[in-house]
């Protein structure tokens, strides 16, 4: 069976954002996918990236570098719980949606933190392998998202600009 992970980020469930989501996890189920839905303020998941990701001893504490603290933890399997089930999700999932809506031309924080948090270096990719050679390269993924705008005020000589130019880090490949 097919897997796919919406990972959503959107407080209320009369949204825009969470109709979207519905009908996602309808149209897949229906094509005969698994759907994982992560609702990150639902599960009040915590945004910030700190020591608390860690369970045990870090490598350095004097000087807590988070990327090279959370690569040593989770090649030792001592990342938090709500990290390493997100994680888990991911690894299951051939298509991962990310349903937001678009704050200040950016990701909503709590999004940001997933991202922080659960693709870790290590898991999600290394140094040599990333982007087009990536861990996750045979992986899909969507941005599905709202804007607040209408289509003509995010192009490129639209009042806010293109589109593309804020989205660019998460479209990378």
């Amino acid at each position: 069976m097919k897997t796919a992970l919406i990972v959503y980020a959107h407080q209320s469930p009369a949204s825009f954002n969470a109709a979207a989501r519905d009908v996602a996890v309808q149209a897949l189920t229906k094509q005969g996918y698994k759907v994982l839905v992560s609702d990150l303020y639902a599960m009040n998941f915590k945004a910030s990236a700190t020591a608390e990701d860690i369970k045990g001893d870090l490598k350095n504490p004097e000087h807590f570098i988070y990327n090279n603290e959370m690569m040593v933890a989770w090649q030792d399997g001592r990342l938090s719980d709500d990290i390493a089930e997100e994680q888990h999700k991911l690894e299951q999932a051939e298509l991962v949606i990310f349903q937001f809506p678009l704050y200040w031309f950016s990701i909503p924080a709590i999004m940001k933190g997933w991202i922080d948090r659960v693709l870790t270096q290590g898991f999600a990719f290394t140094l040599q392998k990333m982007y087009d050679n990536g861990i996750f390269k045979a992986k899909k993924a969507i941005l599905s998202f709202t804007t607040g705008g209408t289509e003509s005020m995010f192009k490129p000589d639209g009042v806010h600009g293109d589109i593309n130019v804020p989205l660019w880090p998460l479209q990378v490949r």
